[in-house]
């Protein structure tokens, strides 16, 4: 078995150049779709984990992850996906969250992992708008751009935004 040519940690960063299909100012990697990278037996394999099974992106995804890394020079590379564990916004990076903000989208506001809701039932925290910050907001639809965003409006300015849905 050959030694890796370079750190994993390297590839990773230039995967950061892979944008989300559906949100263009978020990487994959910030998303939290990547999951490794690894050095296996001469091969770059990249596993990654779509935001729901049914993704359609992840076709193309995958083929952005190969043409960034083959303009780097990277082969041979495999690109596996992986269902288990299912992806979960709590995978999103901060830079990430820091990203949808800037774009207008509320980034989830609570973990979707969380036990400690288990014993007692624990009410949805405010939305802070992208926008002013203010926590005045409402629910507008369940549904919004996305099947992962709900719309909500801001009471304080009155402009209405996506909310990225914890799950």
């Amino acid at each position: 078995m050959r030694a890796a040519p370079l750190d994993s940690a390297r590839v990773m960063e230039w995967l950061h150049a892979v944008p989300d299909p559906e949100i263009p100012v978020l990487s994959v990697v910030d998303l939290g779709v990547v999951r490794a990278v690894d050095w296996q037996d001469g091969t770059w394999v990249v596993t990654i984990t779509p935001t729901y099974s049914g993704c359609p992106a992840m076709r193309e995804i995958r083929e952005d992850i190969e043409r960034v890394l083959a303009s780097h020079g990277l082969a041979p590379v495999r690109v596996e996906t992986r269902l288990s564990p299912a992806w979960t916004t709590d995978w999103m990076t901060e830079r990430g969250r820091a990203a949808l903000k800037d774009y207008g989208i509320a980034a989830p506001a609570e973990r979707a992992i969380d036990i400690s809701g288990i014993s007692r039932r624990q009410a949805m925290p405010a939305i802070a708008c992208p926008r002013c910050g203010s926590r005045n907001t409402r629910l507008i639809s369940h549904f919004g751009s996305t099947s992962c965003k709900a719309l909500y409006r801001c009471i304080a300015c009155h402009e209405p935004f996506d909310y990225f849905k914890t799950h």
